[in-house]
């Protein structure tokens, strides 16, 4: 492992996430100009916008024949969505959780999560499965749009605000916003493959395989933009925005991530044994896990924050122990298995219980 491994790694990371900003601000006020409204802007460009840096090194991975970094890159960033964004943004401060998000959007990140490990049981993902999952994404997104332009309230005016989509168009800002999309174009694919070759000499440096670091490193490393802007939103106190974009983004990573990895990809991605038989159970059960809690009082507070961050914490442990071959490991994972899921689910559910008893006794 050289020094050079480390700048790809570290210069991929940036080159994505800049990559995502200039994209999303060229896109978005080039559809405005377009008389797109902003609020199908903010539903489309935006929502994409934050699954880009996955878009782009799963699509990378996937079409150089690295389909184990870009399973392990969609799962290990739905469980650190979650388990790590949500978790520290709690901390924070506690997080509100709309009625929308617990009655369909959830509930559709669980089915979404279902559809993928059905479709990934017989150890691939076809290019017929990748063309399922898009036009699930596509179906999404047109009854976002549809739904939101019913009741959209002043959604307009927040995303013409906060992309400066109101502002009077400037002589020549069409080919200026162009210019900037084509430029976050390009920083995504630079940036994809400097992350992806980094990635694939760490792993081979250090004896893992490919998933284990799609699961860890890079998961991580491409829900940069989804932290900076859950905290953000955290500190600044719109704390349901911060809720909305993880569960927004992790449907667009199943479907749309998956979806366009698998139909670029020369053959079927393999999906290693390893991740069917833990990995993506994990990241359904985290997907189970937001209903109990989301729905207890619509809010996350800070010691479930930290019970998050905690299982984040202990599920990437056990991928390193288990990857290394360490002795202990078994008897790690099984002491979770056995023991602390267990009485973590019975807690979220009298918890639920009691959430569900007090809104009825509150109906009645």
């Amino acid at each position: 492992m050289t020094l050079m491994t480390f700048v790809y790694l570290i210069a991929g990371l940036v080159l994505l996430v800049a990559g995502a900003e200039v994209l999303v601000r060229g896109a978005a006020k080039l559809a405005a100009q377009f008389g797109i409204p902003p609020l199908v802007i903010g539903l489309t460009v935006v929502a994409f916008g934050t699954s880009a840096p996955e878009t782009a090194v799963s699509v990378q991975s996937a079409f150089n024949g690295s389909g184990d970094l870009a399973i392990g890159n969609v799962i290990g960033s739905n469980i650190a969505n979650v388990l790590l964004i949500l978790g520290v943004t709690a901390l924070i401060a506690p997080l509100i959780v709309s009625r929308q998000l617990i009655r369909l959007d959830v509930p559709i990140m669980i089915g979404a999560s279902l559809v993928v490990y059905a479709l990934a049981w017989d150890g691939q993902l076809s290019r017929l499965d990748g063309a399922l999952l898009f036009a699930g994404v596509i179906t999404y997104t047109v009854f976002l749009i549809y739904s939101s332009r019913k009741d959209k309230g002043g959604e307009d005016d927040e995303f013409a605000k906060e992309f400066g989509l109101d502002e009077p168009a400037k002589p020549y800002a069409w080919a200026v916003n162009l210019g900037l999309l084509l430029a976050g174009l390009a920083l995504l694919v630079g940036g994809s493959n400097l992350l992806v070759d980094g990635a694939v000499q760490l792993a081979r440096a250090l004896g893992l395989s490919e998933l284990v670091i799609g699961l860890t490193v890079i998961a991580i490393g491409t829900s940069l933009p989804e932290l900076a802007t859950s905290i953000i939103a955290a500190f600044k106190g719109e704390r349901d925005i911060a809720v909305g974009n993880i569960v927004g983004s992790n449907i667009f990573n199943l479907l749309c991530v998956l979806g366009l990895a698998s139909l670029v990809s020369p053959n079927a991605i393999p999906v290693a044994a390893n991740a069917l038989a833990f990995d993506f159970p994990v990241m359904i059960a985290v997907a189970f896990a937001c209903l109990p809690i989301f729905f207890s009082g619509y809010r996350i507070n800070r010691w479930e924050g930290l019970l998050f961050v905690a299982y984040y914490v202990a599920y990437t442990l056990y991928v390193v122990l288990f990857a290394t071959g360490r002795p202990f490991a078994q008897s790690f994972g099984d002491a979770m298995i056995g023991y602390a899921l267990p009485l973590t689910a019975i807690t979220l559910v009298i918890i639920a219980g009691r959430a569900w008893h007090k809104q009825r006794g509150q109906e009645i």
